[in-house]
């Protein structure tokens, strides 16, 4: 396979860690070194020619290729059965409305959330129970790293360049959930999203940290739903008052709630939705008064409809917990989902 990528030559493994480094190339962990036997294998793996144009970055227009991906999930330590995941993130977050330009040079600091669903979950042994959005599996954290690699290398998304994070958080360095669909009695995100059943997917979100929350005092799942919300309100408030795609993980223990009282997953965002909102006027009591002006009575939704919020099912088995993980910036980016296999503005010559 003929590959058009520079090549450097180290004496060892440790020169090139420290060749790489010195490059700012890295995401400041070790890396794997991107051979051209490592990088032709995940081409092969995924069917693609070193060439094939995955998309375009919208705002700067630059061309993403199939090789300059393999050769940064390489690095990240992905394996050949891995990069499909990589190159099918990567095209969902080159979708104009997920606005990549400015979630990555965003002063708010956001990660790339990527949520994984269908067979390519079992065919890649991802974990989708304990310690779901921690150090799970090999799959999840690589994926999850190669996306960040190849924004630092193919779009300069490096802090203090193109990244103007104040403060950022650990999911810049890998963010990536697989569904457990499996344990689940509702649809999948994918399919929900796409309206076909059993599909391999990725979704990808502009997110911010996830905050946790816990009730393991009822079984009523109207007041599970005003403890999520509350949590949704209470970023509303401290953070952003805009709209967007929330994402709401729910681990058994609180899934079987809901489901033991027959609520699907319908009923789980139109109450959450209509719980989900506060007032301008609010903001007074968390030193942001001098905004409220005379729009106090203003009321903000969390999100435009019940359907912007995304539940995933995740999670270990024991635990009254659930996550929240609210969006970077409202509407502004909105979550986009890919099929992996799938081509969106790509051409193969």
């Amino acid at each position: 396979m003929s590959l058009k990528s520079s090549r450097i030559t180290t004496s060892d493994f440790s020169a090139a860690q420290e060749t790489y480094h010195a490059n700012g190339w890295t995401d400041g962990l070790p890396i794997i070194p991107p051979t051209p036997d490592l990088v032709s294998a995940c081409l092969e793996w995924a069917l693609l020619p070193p060439e094939h144009l995955v998309g375009i970055e919208p705002v700067r227009e630059r061309s993403i290729t199939a090789e300059k991906l393999a050769v940064n999930a390489v690095m990240a330590g992905c394996l050949p059965e891995h990069f499909p995941l990589v190159v099918t993130a990567f095209t969902a977050m080159l979708a104009p409305e997920f606005l990549l330009h400015g979630a990555t040079a965003s002063t708010g600091g956001c990660a790339i959330l990527l949520i994984v669903n269908g067979p390519i979950r079992r065919e890649l042994e991802m974990v989708t129970t304990f310690n779901a959005l921690g150090n799970t599996d090999r799959a999840s954290a690589a994926v999850g790293r190669a996306i960040r690699l190849a924004l630092i290398n193919l779009l300069d998304v490096r802090p203090g360049e193109i990244d103007r994070s104040t403060l950022g958080h650990p999911g810049k360095f890998s963010y990536c959930i697989a569904e457990d669909e499996e344990n689940s009695p509702w649809p999948s995100l994918a399919e929900e999203r796409l309206g076909e059943s059993d599909v391999s997917a990725v979704t990808a979100v502009a997110a911010m940290a996830p905050r946790q929350i816990m009730n393991e005092w009822t079984s009523n799942p109207e007041e599970i739903c005003e403890t999520i919300s509350a949590e949704i309100r209470s970023n509303q408030l401290h953070y952003s008052i805009w709209a967007g795609n929330y994402v709401v993980v729910l681990p058994p223990q609180l899934r079987r709630h809901f489901f033991d009282a027959g609520w699907s997953k319908d009923d789980i965002q139109n109450c959450i939705f209509n719980r989900a909102r506060v007032k301008r006027g609010s903001w007074k009591e968390v030193g942001k008064g001098s905004v409220v002006k005379d729009r106090a009575d203003r009321e903000y939704l969390a999100m435009e409809s019940p359907q912007e919020l995304m539940v995933v099912a995740a999670g270990g088995p024991a635990g009254g917990f659930a996550q929240i993980i609210p969006p970077w910036l409202g509407t502004k980016s909105r979550a986009t989902t890919v099929a992996v296999g799938a081509c969106v503005d790509c051409e193969v010559p």
